[in-house]
């Protein structure tokens, strides 16, 4: 594998060694109206295949459950989508022009490798993931895509793993490149005995963030009320809803910034908090969703889900959203025992910047 990105191959052979998958990337880039073509290569040993034929596959996973327990019926797998075309002997139906990809892959392997694309529906998921628990890797859910190549005497055939190649793709998508209003909430709470109410305005500084960005909140608190804030907390929290199979909503509190501010009654807060949303201080926690993985590669929270219109909200097996949520501690006649909370949530998206824009 070459160090040049430009110049990597991705190459996975089978145990048999009749089949060879080469891929030119393995992220594949949501643009909003298309997606990038999967676009490779095979290399086949047409001696060792006989009167077998060679077959591509483009599949759409969504998993519940680890898949060492679904023979014993304890997982959920499920397709989202399926497509398969024949490569080999070439039947004349796929035959297309050549893309540069496959020109660069063609020129490294040689003529006698077999050109396969596949264009992505316009509906499906990205790739993403939760965060198993340490102690129960079992609860893992996932939307993953492969390409598979096997060869078989007919599509009915079972697919041998001696005779078949999978290699794990990712299907991303970056931030969209909009610049709208400021994000911004605000409440007025009325208290018992209290002739003028408080007032809490939260502000982000964008609506879109990219991971490893801070988020800069500004909170203007005006007590006409006759209580006392004694804290501000704000925090960034994570919320997925597993919306094939098990409708679970996992919400996480993903990164907290707390303070002692105090607000009197009668006077005003104006002020600035900066909060950092990151896997680092994640680790540990189950039901974090994260971007989907490659392997053992390190990865990040998940970006957030932007919903195509008219996309069935089922077929995208996991949705994750962000916002951040500034709450006013306000203690009540017995104190702690009787504090309530002021509270207001403003949404935001965390995802990828997109390279091109950032040149």
């Amino acid at each position: 594998m070459s160090a040049n990105k430009k110049n990597i191959v991705y190459k996975k052979l089978s145990r048999d060694k009749a089949i060879a998958t080469y891929l030119s990337k393995r992220d594949f880039v949501d643009h909003g109206s298309h997606t990038d073509l999967v676009d490779g290569v095979l290399l086949v040993d047409t001696g060792f295949l006989k009167e077998q034929k060679v077959y591509c596959r483009l599949n759409c996973i969504f998993h519940y459950g680890s898949e060492d327990i679904e023979m014993i019926g304890q997982a959920f797998k499920r397709d989202l989508y399926v497509s398969t075309i024949q490569v080999y002997p070439p039947t004349g139906e796929q035959a297309k022009p050549l893309t540069k990809a496959q020109e660069r892959l063609m020129k490294k392997i040689g003529d006698k490798a077999l050109p396969f694309c596949f264009e992505f529906p316009n509906h499906l998921p990205c790739s993403v993931c939760l965060q198993p628990a340490a102690n129960d890797p079992e609860k893992f859910c996932s939307v993953d895509f492969e390409v598979l190549a096997f060869c078989v005497n007919s599509l009915e055939d079972k697919i041998r793993k001696r005779s078949s190649v999978r290699l794990t793709i990712r299907k991303i998508q970056y931030a969209p490149d909009r610049s709208g209003p400021q994000p911004t909430a605000n409440i007025s709470k009325h208290f018992l005995m209290s002739n003028q109410p408080l007032h809490l305005t939260a502000t982000l500084n964008k609506e879109v963030y990219y991971h490893g960005d801070p988020i800069t909140v500004s909170v203007e608190v005006t007590n006409n009320s006759n209580k006392d804030v004694k804290g501000v907390r704000v925090s960034v929290v994570q919320s997925t809803n597993v919306v094939l199979y098990s409708n679970d909503t996992y919400a996480e509190e993903i990164a907290v910034e707390e303070s002692n501010d105090h607000v009197a009654s009668g006077s005003k807060l104006s002020k600035s908090y900066v909060i950092l949303p990151s896997l680092t201080n994640n680790r540990s926690k189950h039901g974090i969703a994260l971007d989907g993985r490659i392997k053992q590669e390190d990865s990040n929270l998940a970006s957030s889900t932007i919903l195509k219109e008219g996309a069935d909200r089922e077929v995208q097996g996991m949705l994750v959203s962000y916002v951040v949520k500034v709450s006013l501690s306000i203690p009540g006649v017995l104190g702690d025992l009787t504090a309530s909370d002021v509270a207001v949530e403003i949404p935001f998206l965390l995802m990828h910047p997109n390279p091109e824009a950032t040149k």
